[in-house]
């Protein structure tokens, strides 16, 4: 009869579509070849209905768990073995079972902890000392000291938080096998179909990106194409350089320079600006070269750098005394070679005094220079018009302290290529537009003085500025 399943404990398959589904039989319908489970369970999470009936067309496999004769029988019976069992299409009632050991009679909820299969994390909580499990006589215990309270305390905390626990530690979750019930493909379907219904922008699959999309660091305004070259001079110099975004940075020649300079002069840029502005940009690049934020710090005052600045009696020499004085005022210990001469420039007189308000070591002797290596040298030696210096006994002595000395130097307005240069530098800074220097000028990197656009334009050169955001950028040759 059909009234003999009921409040057996099953477990029904129906396929890779709707899953299985656990739960007590409430209802068997021969006629319409239904049957109906309370309090189900579908694929091991809790169903938030009361009750799902199934069609037998539905059904692939019918799992009796436990079998319940009936909603008044008690006492002990037999149970199934739990082995998958056929069910016809036509007859869900033709299920047969074999024989199997005797098991006494349990509530719903303790039976489906014994559900095999059934995930215990997701087992109803069952409290054995619940007025259920305890006889109609039976009365609480009182307590009777200290002792007996903490060992009652003790009981009833393994009755309500030890129940199960320790078999609920015993299996894993099973992440892949509810990872296969995400049907991605559908979700993301579903998501492109209702953006496209209200109006958004689909994002589609990963598989299904358009070439409209942009990167973080793209943008996303049409812009016009980028115009590589764009200064071009009349006498170009015999390099080429291009800065990190690939600007092409054309090289010209000593007589284009002074040309663009004394322009500049004209229309108010005075030397004692140049200066001031060229002395600026090697100190922020000195400062740079030294360890920059990493070592100016107020924790790192009492290993300040030595920087030792070689000058000569010209221009060169003057823009090297006015880095100088920038260096001394960022609390950097600088060394100043100048030698004592007759006859000096006004601007290097100038440049002079002011660096001897700073607190700045100034020798005119190789001999006081220091003898061990320090931070950074600073070359200011050579004249761009007065090759005859090199003869000189002191620029041939700085020359040679500072190639015995071990540290990297920085080479200030070199000269171009051709002329000779003593001191091998690692750096080299030129002003405006660089001049063909040569291999020994290390790595060339150009400043900004300030001379504006219509300057350019006067001499013949059509100008961009290559500078961007910066006052100091990298050269690379072409």
């Amino acid at each position: 009869m059909a009234a003999d399943w009921l409040g057996s404990l099953v477990s029904i398959n129906c396929g890779a579509t709707l899953g299985v589904y656990q739960g007590e039989v409430s209802s068997v319908d021969q006629t319409s070849q239904t049957i109906s489970l309370r309090q189900p369970f579908h694929n091991g999470v809790k169903c938030p209905v009361p009750e799902v009936t199934f069609s037998a067309i539905d059904i692939k496999e019918l799992k009796i768990l436990d079998i319940r004769y009936g909603k008044t029988q008690k006492g002990c019976m037999s149970a199934s073995n739990s082995a998958p069992v056929p069910v016809p299409k036509g007859d869900k009632k033709n299920v047969e079972h074999g024989n199997s050991p005797q098991l006494c009679s349990k509530s719903y909820g303790e039976r489906h902890l014994d559900v095999p299969g059934q995930h215990k994390g997701f087992r109803r909580r069952h409290n054995s000392w619940s007025s259920s499990s305890r006889g109609v006589n039976q009365v609480t215990p009182k307590k009777n000291g200290a002792k007996n309270g903490v060992s009652q305390m003790k009981q009833r905390d393994d009755e309500c938080f030890g129940d199960g626990m320790d078999d609920g530690l015993d299996t894993d979750f099973d992440f892949e096998g509810n990872l296969a019930l995400f049907d991605k493909a559908a979700v993301f379907s579903e998501i492109d179909i209702s953006e496209r219904r209200n109006g958004a922008r689909s994002v589609g699959t990963p598989q299904e990106q358009t070439p409209s999309r942009y990167r973080h660091d793209e943008n996303i305004l049409e812009a016009k194409p980028v115009v590589y070259r764009q200064i071009a001079v009349t006498q170009p110099g015999a390099k080429e350089y291009c800065t990190d975004s690939g600007l092409v940075v054309p090289s010209i020649t000593y007589d284009l320079r002074k040309r663009l300079l004394s322009a500049a002069e004209r229309h108010g840029l005075s030397l004692e600006r140049r200066l001031e502005m060229t002395g600026v940009c090697a100190s922020q690049m000195a400062l740079t070269l030294l360890g920059g934020p990493n070592r100016f710090t107020p924790k790192n005052l009492h290993q300040r750098p030595t920087v030792a600045l070689l000058c000569g009696p010209h221009v060169q020499g003057a823009q090297g005394i006015s880095c100088g004085r920038h260096l001394a005022n960022h609390e950097v210990e600088v060394i100043l070679f100048l030698p004592n001469f007759v006859k000096m420039l006004d601007a290097v007189t100038s440049e002079l005094t002011l660096f001897n308000k700073t607190g700045g070591k100034q020798v005119s002797n190789i001999k006081d220079l220091p003898g061990t290596p320090v931070d950074l040298i600073i070359s200011c030696l050579d004249c761009h018009e007065n090759t005859f210096l090199m003869d000189q006994p002191w620029y041939r002595a700085a020359a040679d302290w500072a190639n015995r000395n071990r540290a990297p130097v920085l080479s200030l307005d070199p000269p171009v290529s051709g002329q000779g240069q003593a001191i091998e530098a690692k750096w080299s800074l030129s002003l405006c537009l660089p001049l063909a220097l040569a291999e020994g000028a290390g790595r060339v990197y150009l400043c900004d003085i300030g001379v504006p656009r219509h300057v350019f334009q006067e001499v013949g050169i059509k100008y961009h500025s290559p500078f961007g955001c910066k006052f100091v950028i990298p050269l690379h040759s072409a």
